[in-house]
């Protein structure tokens, strides 16, 4: 098991501690998330920090959500044409080995 470190981040100027396993990618979730805040600020500047966050955390949910109906629909792409060419592997040992 890994052990987990202490590390402090900064999201939207103010600072919290975290105990993470991976100190790398939990600061660069941070900083996507200061990013999207602080774009969010920029674009509705007269909004509390409240409105800012919540608005901020319905657009990464939206892009969770797109990548993984892109990854879905990649998956079945993908399974299809596995299907495909295990079909066509078939059907070229079947005419190199007839019974």
């Amino acid at each position: 098991m890994t052990e987990k470190k202490k590390l402090k981040i900064s999201i939207f100027n103010k600072e919290y501690s975290l105990l993470v396993d991976n100190e790398e990618l939990a600061t660069e979730l941070a900083a996507y998330v200061n990013e999207v805040m602080t774009e969010t600020q920029d674009d509705l500047p007269d909004q509390p920090r409240e409105t800012i966050a919540i608005i901020s955390a319905l657009n990464i949910a939206y892009d969770l959500f797109v990548e993984k109906n892109q990854f879905k629909e990649f998956s079945i792409t993908a399974s299809e044409k596995i299907k495909k060419i295990k079909l066509l592997l078939n059907e070229s040992d079947e005419s190199e080995n007839p019974s």
